[in-house]
């Protein structure tokens, strides 16, 4: 146990499956060896990939990472998924979604539960992350839950981002305009090979098109398709996502990024301390009754709050 940071650092598997279950379990230790880890990340590529439910991703994200397998890199995964109401764990799992990765001793995959995380990432994700960038893996995908407009929290942890389409999925490409389109650095139509593909990439193209903050960009969003199934179109993805990081480097915005994920984590951490202070000070009895003096109009929200923040030291 003491050495765990040189042996993750040194590449040692173990080493680092059992850091990731330290930082789910949100152990003390987890917190003491990232801030070691921290000045060895920094270096791997992270590649969100979202989208909505049925989409196709875990399929594309398979493919995509036997592409670069293929292609000599060291691929980490972290699979966020559903969480069980009755175990808190994820309801769906890498072995059963990317078995066939599950052998490739350059390939890591952890499947993570969102436990209600409402962007459809666990508040531990970034840690997942950070710890396997340090081993060397790079690029690193993040697959998130798909849950629709609240997926941008992908935005503040990923430097890449793809959103995956399926055609015939109905009022998609709506939902998208509605929400996901900011986040989109790629878009990816899967499933090619179904009739109305072509019209879901003329519809996302007008989209853009529409859009003038997009008009203006310099980084212009390719519109990929392709067929997991067939293997079709999955170098040309593998060859924009190097595309836009090379784009986000010579731009400076790779940097830009790296100080919005800086900025939302450490708003994360300080919610967590707060929240972690409150349960303190606070047992569930307190809690409940507090709630229940609330829900009869005998005290307000505004005062009780006032009055807990005065205990845990905010005012």
């Amino acid at each position: 146990m003491q050495n765990i940071v040189e042996r993750l650092l040194n590449g040692d598997r173990r080493a680092l499956a059992r850091m990731v279950t330290l930082i789910e379990n949100d152990t003390p230790l987890a917190r003491k060896w990232l801030a070691e880890l921290h000045q060895h990340a920094g270096h791997a590529h992270i590649v969100g990939v979202t989208g909505a439910p049925g989409a196709g991703k875990s399929t594309l994200v398979t493919r995509l990472v036997r592409e670069l397998r293929n292609r000599g890199r060291k691929v980490g995964v972290v699979a966020v998924d559903p969480t069980s109401p009755f175990s808190g764990g994820a309801l769906l799992g890498d072995r059963i979604r990317m078995m066939e990765l599950a052998g490739d001793p350059n390939v890591f995959i952890r499947s993570m539960a969102s436990r209600g995380s409402l962007g459809g990432l666990a508040s531990s994700t970034r840690d997942v992350v950070r710890a396997m960038d340090a081993a060397g893996y790079d690029p690193i995908i993040i697959e998130t839950v798909g849950t629709g407009q609240a997926e941008v929290e992908v935005m503040r942890t990923a430097q890449t981002v793809l959103v995956v389409v399926a055609p015939g999925m109905g009022d998609d490409v709506q939902a998208i305009k509605a929400g996901i389109m900011e986040i989109a650095d790629i878009f990816v139509v899967s499933k090619m090979d179904k009739p109305g593909a072509n019209q879901t990439v003329a519809e996302l193209a007008m989209l853009l098109s529409l859009d003038p903050n997009r008009r203006k960009a310099s980084w212009r969003i390719p519109i990929l398709k392709t067929s997991a199934i067939k293997e079709q179109g999955i170098p040309e993805l593998a060859d924009a996502i190097q595309r836009h990081r090379e784009y986000l480097i010579e731009s400076g915005m790779l940097e830009q990024r790296a100080q919005r994920q800086v900025r939302s984590e450490l708003q994360t951490l300080i919610v967590q301390a707060v929240q972690n202070a409150l349960r303190s000070a606070v047992d569930e009895e307190e809690w409940n009754r507090l709630v229940e003096d609330i829900t009869k109009r005998e005290r307000d929200p505004y005062s009780v709050a006032r009055e807990l923040e005065a205990r845990i030291g905010l005012k």
